[in-house]
């Protein structure tokens, strides 16, 4: 088994949110952005316990880029208790809190991406700010509350450069389906002008950065 197949065969492993079709359409965009675009700048918004980081790790791996994977890693609202989403087994003994950390840090180094992948911990508006590289990918999968999701897309889009690829998780265009927030960010990307719709997978969308005028 190939490298590439090795990690894309882990990633089904790792606790996560994103089905299979999805992280191989996200691993299989940015692979071919990165062969065309090497040594590259990524960043994904939304950590979790890694397991976007295998899929676009892989490809960064193989392109010679870089990914940063942010996250506070203590969940989103609907990671908490009495919600959904929530996971007793990565609540923090000590203080009470989840904290999704320690597994992120397992999942990379099990990957042996630990040169290619690197953490970045806190807050996404407060990290952006002092963040001046420009990004060849970019992938919005942070909290899906309103504030939250625009807060990423207005913090991190303008970093991205021309012909970059923006990718968004969780787009639904039926409100039956998912949360709006993530829909109305990728909607507003369009009316901007600032990018265009380059393909879909489930609830992944895909948009390129277009030139400047």
């Amino acid at each position: 088994m190939s490298r590439r197949d090795e990690l894309l065969a882990y990633a089904d492993t790792v606790r996560g949110f994103m089905p299979r079709d999805e992280g191989l359409s996200l691993f299989a965009h940015a692979l071919a952005h990165g062969e065309a675009h090497r040594d590259g700048t990524w960043l994904e918004v939304g950590a979790w316990c890694g397991k976007s980081a295998v899929y676009l790790g892989a490809a960064a791996e193989a392109t010679g880029s870089v990914l940063y994977s942010l996250d506070h890693h203590h969940g989103s609202e609907e990671n908490q208790a009495g919600w959904e989403y929530f996971d007793e087994s990565l609540v923090d003994p000590l203080d009470g809190r989840l904290n999704t950390l320690p597994a992120w840090q397992r999942t990379i180094a099990r990957a042996g991406l630990e040169a290619t992948v690197v953490g970045l911990v806190g807050h996404s508006r407060v990290v952006s700010a002092h963040f001046a590289q420009p990004l060849d990918v970019l992938f919005i999968d942070g909290g899906h509350a309103h504030d939250v999701a625009w807060a990423d897309y207005r913090a991190w889009t303008p970093k991205v450069v021309e012909g970059g690829l923006l990718m968004i998780h969780d787009v639904f265009d039926d409100p039956a389906d998912g949360g709006r927030p993530p829909y109305e960010i990728y909607v507003a990307a369009l009316e901007s002008g600032r990018f265009v719709a380059d393909a879909a997978q489930g609830s992944l969308r895909v948009l390129r950065r277009t030139p400047s005028e």
